[in-house]
Parts: C-alpha cells; structure tokens; sequence
C-alpha cells in the first residue's frame, strides 16, 4: 500500500519513503514508527502501542521512542512545533494528523498525484474565497466592515478574538484552511469589529453592548435571520450575550477557548490579576512584540504564523489601541447571562490551553442550559493550530442542528419607574415614551400599574434612565429609577418573570432623582463610560443569591 500526504509517499510494499518524488533513507525502526502511525491516522496512538509495536518484548526506554519520532519528523519535512503531521498529545502518545490518500500498490503512478491535486484544488478555492468582495455596512456613522463566503445551507457568523483583518486573515495557509473549510457547510459571515481590520476607527473603544448592535448590523446587511455564533477567546463573551438577547436570531452558538471574564475572583479562580492585566496591557503597547505574543498563546507556533500574525496584528489596529481592547476586555463579565442561553451550545477547548484554563470552558457548559463539552488535546489558544481539529466537531454539530425552537424567553434590561404618590403614572408614561426612541428602547406593561420599559442592551437603558430623570426634574416630578438584566418572558407589550420584579423593587429603594441597577446591569456596562457607587444588597428569594444595588453617578 502506498500513503500519500502533503510531499511525501510512504510505499509500505517496497519499504520506501519518498519525499519530493526522491527516496529518503530511513532506519528500520524510523520507517516502522512512521508507517505505524499512518496506518492508524484515525486514532491517537499511545507510547505504548509504538513500544510494544516496534519492539516487542524488548526492554527500551521512551527516550528510544522518542529519538525515532524525531527522526521520523526530519524525514517529512515536520519540525515538531508546527506539527503539520504528527502531533503530540501530551503525557498519551501521538496521532498523524496531515490528510492521507491510499493508493494501492499496483496502481498507475498518477493516482499518487491525488493529495497534490486535492491540495491545489483546496488553494484554488481559498483564491475565489478571498477575492469575494468587502462590503460596508453603517452605524452610529461609522463603517463596518463585512464579507460573506461559503454557500452552505446554514449562516455561521464568526465572531473573532482578539483582531480580525478580512483581507489578510486569508493570507496565512492554515487560518485560511480554517476559513474555507467552513465556508463548505455554511454560509461563512464575517466582520471586523470596530476599531480593528477594515473597519472604521471610533473616538473611544465600544463595550460588548455597542458591538451586539454592530454583529446586528452586519447580520441585517448580509440577509442572516438566524445564524450559528462561532466565538473563540475575547469574541466568546460577546457571543454568549448575543445569544442570550437575541435567541430568535442565534440557530446554534459554538464557543471555542474562551471565558466568562478575564479577571479572576474567589468565586472564578482562573484567568489574571488585575495587576498582570494591566502589566500585559503596557507591555504590549511598549514593546509591540506581537510574535512573541503568538508564542505565548501558541507553543507550537512556526516562524511562518508567528510572523504572519504579527503583520496582521500591526496592520489591524494601533498600539495604543491595543492596550484599550486589552484594558477593555479585562472588565468583561458574562456570568449572568449563561444560564439566559437558549439556543444548542457547543463549548470546545484545549487541555492545556496556555491563554484560557479548560476549566473556564467546563464552568461555561456546565451553567448554559443543555451545552456539550469537548476537551480537545494540545496547549495552543489559536484556531490556526490544527484548525481540523477544531472543525471537526464543530461540523459534526453544525450539520446536527434540527429546527429552531420558539423563543418566548429573552435576555432583556428592564427599567422600572417609581412614581411619587401624587403624579399621575399615564403621565409619567408620557414622559418616558418621548425618550424611549432615541435610547432604542420598547414600553411595556405588566399586572400591575408599573411604569416599565425593556432594552435590548443595558448601557442604552441606564442613559434612558438618565434622560428621564432629566426631563422630571425640568418639571420638577419626584421620580427614581430600577433597572435590572435577566433572562424575562414577553408578549406583545406585557413582560413578567423576576427580571421585572427586581427592576420594580430597585426603583422603590431608589431615592428621588436616581438611577439604581443591580449587579447584574454594572458588570454588563463593564468598559463604557457609566460609574457606579454601591449603596444596598437586595436579597429575593427567588434569586437565591443577593444582588448589589448600584446608584449610577
């Protein structure tokens, strides 16, 4: 039998390697070891396997092995830190991982040539790929930047990390193989934050609220009723607040090494200090060592996507920048919008991820309703690392989703008005409907005479509640204000559930003038420009947790 993968043909018959179309001299031991893990490049294969394999009852210690698989390494062209072929799995043994062809050994020379083709035709596709136009769609006057590959029968919307350049995200072999390899069972929806890639530059950096509102642009703009989130590192906690506000448009949401927050607490112990975030944030502004930083993240990394994502990088954004998305992304805090999550989950992350502990990614299947979770091997945070083994599950889980369910539940800001006893409370209804439009927000009743309205960002609620009391006090109204973020039921206008009641109950201990939120509201404002003072601990039973009451400043 002959193996064909990448430039190399393994001819087990004539116990021959050939690389580049010239025979290659191998130890017998070498060959042996190589020829075993193509064999079974459908699985991992243990150091004990190999051992017993290779050298039977012979007594050899593992350094023997691993002096063997080095030299199997050399032999095709695999240097053991991109690991383009055989890829370690720590502490258990070693899986081939390069596409193979088997060609019998009686068949004519050209069906060898079949990896070789498979391969151009994969390039050639990448090329159409790349070349699909850039498209711009605006808001709050500023120009984001969209594309739109794939023909698949689902709309998947990639959610980056970091940055994100559409053009040169192509420009780098594996990260490209990612991108096409989703465009073949999907419809692939891809955008540049704003601030990074193409898009334009804002005076200050967005919160996770502003850029909900940029992916619904985007989604708008491509056609896209209803997509699969794919979120992976800093683009996680915006895709999990997506899916909780929005679950009529999210189909299915995959989360690949990512977090619930970035700033570790006694009740989260992963993740950073404060003090090492803001280190990592000036040490990447002064030193604008961005491969070195592809090295952190990734120790498998080569030189080739070492440097390619130090260019992208550059080319994304600005040092200073940098540290603002740094410094930005520090504050993030998703918990409460877990268990808000409707639509089919999966959680994947690496055992040994160097940037995200995996038990970041368990804590996060574990509190969104029915998530699957899949530990994959290796220690490398990027997605151009092995991209297959990331997509096969997520392909598994893509082309598994069944129809979308109802929604009638929805991740929603409430805000609550408490009216003193003598203002009439249609009035006060009045007054808020004339704010609601420029704040984006909807009225809404409830069994009881409440003044209430809902939100689909909490930011834009806590500006309405602002403005509200402004115009109240014009007319010298005593008035307070509650806001709240939960997971609440709607029809037509009426809203019902804890999420209003606690809104309701913030309002009625507010004082006369203020704007109060719970918890909840202030670490889902994280990174804009709101300020906030602890003032009260509401405790509901229902909750089963107390909430921090907040007076906005």
């Amino acid at each position: 039998m002959r193996y064909v993968f990448e430039d190399c043909e393994l001819d087990t018959d004539a116990y021959e390697l050939r690389r580049g179309g010239a025979p290659v001299p191998l130890q017998p031991q070498v060959f042996e070891v190589l020829a075993h893990l193509v064999r079974h490049s459908d699985r991992m294969v243990t150091k004990e396997e190999l051992l017993d394999g290779i050298w039977g009852d012979r007594f050899v210690s593992e350094s023997a092995l691993t002096s063997r698989l080095k030299a199997a390494r050399r032999a095709i062209g695999d240097d053991g830190r991109s690991q383009r072929c055989i890829r370690t799995v720590h502490g258990r043994g070693y899986r081939f991982v390069a596409p193979i062809v088997e060609v019998a050994s009686g068949s004519p020379p050209d069906a060898a040539g079949a990896a070789d083709d498979a391969a151009d035709d994969e390039a050639e596709a990448i090329a159409r790929d790349a070349a699909a136009p850039i498209r711009y769609t605006r808001r709050d006057d500023l120009n984001i930047a969209y594309q739109v590959t794939g023909t698949g029968p689902l709309d998947f919307v990639l959610v980056a990390g970091f940055v994100s350049h559409l053009m040169l995200d192509w420009t780098e072999r594996r990260h490209a193989h990612f991108l096409h390899r989703v465009g073949t069972f999907s419809r692939l929806i891809r955008f540049d934050k704003r601030g990074t890639g193409m898009s334009d530059r804002p005076g200050g950096l967005p919160d996770l609220e502003t850029r909900m509102g940029d992916l619904v642009a985007v989604m708008d703009a491509a056609r896209s009723e209803r997509a699969v989130l794919f979120g992976y590192s800093e683009g996680g906690p915006m895709s999990i607040l997506y899916a909780a506000t929005y679950p009529e448009r999210v189909h299915g949401l995959v989360l690949y090494s990512t977090y619930a927050r970035r700033i570790r607490t006694p009740d989260y112990p992963w993740g950073y200090s404060a003090e090492e975030r803001a280190r990592y944030a000036e040490q990447l502004e002064t030193d604008w060592a961005w491969e070195a930083d592809m090295r952190h993240m990734c120790p498998n990394a080569d030189d080739e996507l070492a440097r390619w994502w130090g260019e992208r990088c550059r080319a994304a954004t600005s040092p200073g920048a940098a540290r603002a998305l740094i410094e930005m992304n520090s504050l993030v805090d998703v918990r409460d919008a877990l268990g808000a999550v409707q639509a089919p989950t999966l959680v994947l992350h690496r055992r040994d991820d160097v940037d995200s502990s995996v038990e970041e990614g368990r804590y996060l299947a574990d509190r969104i309703p029915g998530a699957r979770f899949v530990e994959l091997d290796g220690a490398d945070h990027f997605i151009a690392v092995d991209p297959d083994q990331i997509l096969d599950p997520v392909e598994e889980f893509v082309r598994g989703l069944g129809p979308a369910a109802p929604t009638e539940l929805s991740l929603t800001t409430v805000l609550a008005v408490d009216v003193a006893e003598h203002i009439d409370p249609a009035w006060v209804r009045g007054l808020l409907r004339e704010t609601l439009e420029a704040h984006r927000g909807v009225a809404a009743t409830a069994d009881d005479p409440s003044v209430l309205a809902t939100f689909d960002g909490p930011g834009r609620a806590v500006r309405c509640g602002l403005a509200l009391l402004d115009r109240a006090a014009a007319a010298r109204l005593h008035l307070s204000v509650g806001l709240h973020t939960a997971e609440v039921a709607r029809r037509g206008a009426q809203v019902w559930g804890d999420g209003v009641a606690v809104a309701q109950e913030a309002a009625r201990r507010a004082e006369w003038g203020e704007v109060w939120v719970t918890g909840t509201v202030r670490d889902l404002t994280s990174g804009s420009d709101l300020a906030y003072e602890r003032r009260a601990t509401l405790e509901l039973a229902s909750l089963g947790r107390p909430l921090d009451l907040d007076v906005v400043r």
